[in-house]
C-alpha cells in the first residue's frame, strides 16, 4: 500500500513539472504575439523569474544609439561622464583603445570605435543612474509595466508578475540588455556582449 501511495505521489509530481513547462512555453508563445514589430521578436523563453526575449532589432545592439565617435555621444547626451582609456588585445596581434565612460554613481559603459562598422560599439556596461536614458527611452526608476510596454503592445499583467529580470538578446546572441527589477521599479540595466574582438 505504501508503495502504491509513493508511486502515485511521484506520478503526480512529475506530471505537475511537465505541466509547468508547457504552461511556461505557452505563456512565451502568447507573449510573442504581443511583441512590437520594430523589435522583430523571434523567440521568448521564461525560466523561473527571468524572461529572455530574442530580437532582431538593431536597437538591441546599440542600446545607447548609433554614434560615430565617443565625443559625439558625450556632447549630444549632455551628461557628465568621466572617461578612462585602456588598451585591450585585438586578434592576438595588436591592441585597441577601449574607453570606460563612468558616472559618479559608478554607472559605466565600455566602448570602442570599430574600424569595420565605423561606429562606436559597446562591450559592457551597468547603468544605475536614472539620468542615463537608453535609445528606446528606458531609464532606471521606470515602472516594470512601462519597461514591458517598450517591447510589447499589450500583454496579460499576470504573465510578468513574477518576472524580476527581463533579458533582451540580439538575434546572434552577441549583445544582451539585462533589465533587473526590484518590486515594480527598474533597478538597473546591464549590458553584456560576446564579441570575439579580443
Amino acid at each position: 500500500m505504501k508503495r502504491l501511495m509513493m508511486l502515485t505521489v511521484m506520478v503526480l509530481t512529475l506530471g505537475g513539472l511537465h505541466a509547468q513547462q508547457v504552461s511556461s512555453r505557452a505563456k512565451a508563445m502568447r507573449m510573442m504575439s504581443f511583441g512590437r514589430p520594430e523589435y522583430q521578436i523571434k523567440d521568448i523563453k521564461v525560466y523561473t523569474d527571468t524572461m529572455t526575449v530574442y530580437s532582431l532589432s538593431s536597437q538591441v545592439i546599440y542600446p545607447l544609439g548609433v554614434w560615430e565617435s565617443m565625443e559625439q555621444y558625450i556632447t549630444d547626451n549632455q551628461l557628465h561622464w568621466y572617461r578612462e582609456s585602456d588598451y585591450k588585445r585585438y586578434f592576438d596581434s595588436m591592441e585597441v583603445s577601449v574607453n570606460r565612460m563612468r558616472r559618479l554613481d559608478n554607472s559605466y559603459v565600455d566602448m570602442f570605435y570599430s574600424i569595420w562598422t565605423k561606429k562606436v560599439e559597446l562591450l559592457a556596461g551597468r547603468i544605475d543612474d536614472a539620468e542615463v536614458v537608453l535609445a528606446n527611452g528606458v531609464h532606471v526608476g521606470m515602472s516594470k509595466d512601462d519597461v514591458f510596454k517598450v517591447f510589447f503592445k499589450r500583454y496579460p499583467k499576470s504573465y510578468t508578475a513574477d518576472v524580476a529580470v527581463l533579458k533582451v538578446v540580439s538575434g546572434a546572441g552577441e549583445v544582451a540588455e539585462i533589465y533587473t527589477f526590484k518590486g515594480q521599479k527598474l533597478r538597473h540595466v546591464k549590458i553584456e556582449t560576446a564579441y570575439k574582438y579580443y
